[in-house]
């Protein structure tokens, strides 16, 4: 009998390092994590040390492979994914600093920072062909911005970079010291054009990084893979020595931590057409696969062959998900309180709520009270960062219950978010059949069914409760000749696990609270320079 092969996946969130350990058919045998440090300064400016970050990476993939119980030798491959954040490295590999603290450790630009908004409101005014398939606007989390921002205001360090990398990219050469970028990273947040297999050099001339045309992409990506492509030989013997893995074991191109979590979700009944991969995390994404091009007002893409190969994928978001939620919660009196006893029950203070919830009427707790829980901008349909939170209906309860309430109508408002860009998407004709989700912050069943109740559509799940850390093996898979591409591998190594249908008595409430919604988050647009 041939040995076991097992895949391993790594994603990198905002907070962590993970790593899962997969057998071919996409059972998870083990996994493991790891904090990674953050800076948040003022003017929009968070960072991180992408030092730091492969440490954190080595440690989880190492206590990951110990808890499998497996040998190296029968990992197969290994994929990686991570946020879109920005690492900035100088010759050598060296890093340098991107912010104001001038610590050359803090050489990550990470995907929520918001530094870049003016030069992306002046990248928009010049209405290049390429923010086409940015949903018309660039936003400040992609990496255009942001190296414009670094050229005009630390154009020393952006002179001496050798090289700048979205971090999945980042990962995938620390492993195997290729400069192969990933179609993912490149089209989705750096505007090259996967469908036409080109940069414009123009948009670059054009917006004051021409000298990033003039030496050919070289350092922002001059040969572009597929996910999933065997990277140079593997695993470098350094790289292999800090993982504890074999030398020579296959690597795939990676993707961005939401694509992954597609990869991981959307091949649920063999088709990824119609179901709407919904990683609800800090932030939360959408991830829409269509047949042919769509293209959705404030919504990005449609980027080609940058998630499922052949296929179009329009993304959305908000940019304050999981986050939001915690931010909504720090406000309210009981929240100390509240915190102390989820602290003893081991639970975080939003799980601790999702259980209190259960069997409680949600829909009389949340009366009257509307959250619109945009504390970051709005990322689509509306492309607004400038936008923030709004809400309305708050008393002045003091007691825990009140504080549920208030986290309930966060969830809708989350919700209600959600609804808002299937329905810009469904009448651009990129209809949704299904939301699959992942991601850690819609892992209760109260907030599958209330988040399904609230985007009016039914909500499926996987049965791997890492579908992020699936999508990482499947790139490993294919890196590795297990499964021979992509959809092969989608389909083998993903299955669905319950469902939750909008409940019919509930229709009408959160029609009129979508509504209330809409309304409230106009207002406060119009009113925010008051």
């Amino acid at each position: 009998m041939a040995p076991e092969r097992h895949l391993i996946g790594v994603d990198v969130g905002t907070s962590s390092a993970r790593a899962g350990v997969f057998d071919a058919a996409g059972h998870l045998r083990a996994a493991a994590s790891r904090p990674i440090a953050i800076w948040h300064d003022e003017g929009g400016v968070v960072e991180q040390s992408s030092a730091d970050i492969w440490a954190a990476v080595c440690a989880a993939v190492r206590k990951a492979v110990a808890r499998a119980g497996i040998g190296g030798d029968s990992v197969a491959g290994i994929g990686f994914d991570a946020t879109c954040s920005m690492v900035v490295l100088g010759a050598g590999g060296v890093s340098l600093p991107v912010g104001p603290s001038g610590d050359p450790q803090r050489d990550v630009i990470v995907w929520m920072d918001h530094r870049a908004i003016d030069p992306g409101d002046r990248i928009n005014a010049g209405g290049h062909a390429v923010l086409r398939h940015v949903g018309g606007r660039i936003s400040p989390e992609m990496q255009t911005p942001k190296l414009l921002w670094l050229a005009e205001h630390r154009p020393q360090v952006f002179g001496q970079a050798w090289q700048f990398f979205d971090l999945v990219d980042f990962l995938t050469w620390k492993a195997t010291g290729a400069l192969d970028r990933s179609a993912c990273t490149v089209t989705c947040k750096w505007t090259y054009l996967a469908h036409e297999g080109r940069w414009d050099a123009g948009y670059f001339r054009a917006i004051g990084l021409g000298v990033l045309a003039d030496e050919g992409f070289r350092r922002i990506g001059a040969r572009i893979v597929s996910p999933g492509t065997a990277l140079a030989a593997g695993l470098t013997a350094e790289a292999a020595g800090q993982l504890g893995l074999p030398a020579g074991t296959p690597v795939g191109a990676g993707l961005i931590d939401a694509h992954a979590g597609g990869l991981g979700t959307v091949g649920l009944e063999g088709s990824p057409t119609g179901n709407v991969a919904y990683v609800f995390g800090t932030s939360s994404c959408t991830m829409t696969s269509t047949r042919d091009p769509v293209f959705v007002p404030g919504v990005w893409g449609p980027y080609h062959d940058s998630m499922v190969p052949g296929l179009w994928l329009n993304e959305g978001g908000q940019s304050a998900a999981g986050a939001a939620i915690e931010q909504l919660l720090l406000h309210h009196p009981a929240a100390p309180e509240a915190t102390a006893a989820a602290s003893a029950d081991g639970l975080s203070l939003p799980a601790w709520l999702a259980r209190r919830a259960e069997g409680r009427p949600v829909t009389e707790l949340i009366r009257g009270l509307h959250v619109v829980p945009e504390f970051l901008g709005n990322r689509a349909p509306l492309a607004d960062p400038r936008m923030r939170a709004v809400i309305a209906g708050l008393g002045m309860e003091r007691d825990v219950d009140s504080l549920l309430a208030l986290y309930l109508a966060g969830l809708t408002g989350i919700g209600y978010g959600l609804r808002q860009i299937l329905d810009a998407q469904d009448a651009a004709r990129a209809p949704t059949r299904r939301i699959v989700i992942s991601g850690g912050a819609g892992s209760a069943p109260l907030v599958r069914q209330l988040l399904a109740d609230a985007a009016a559509r039914p909500l499926a799940a996987t049965d791997c409760r890492e579908p992020v850390l699936l999508g990482a093996a499947i790139l490993g898979g294919v890196a590795g000749g297990v499964h021979p591409d992509v959809p092969t591998a989608m389909a083998a190594m993903t299955r669905a696990a319950g469902s939750h249908l909008p409940d019919p008595a509930t229709a009408a409430l959160h029609a009129a609270r979508h509504a209330a919604y809409l309304a409230l988050q106009s207002l406060g647009r119009e009113i925010r320079d008051c």
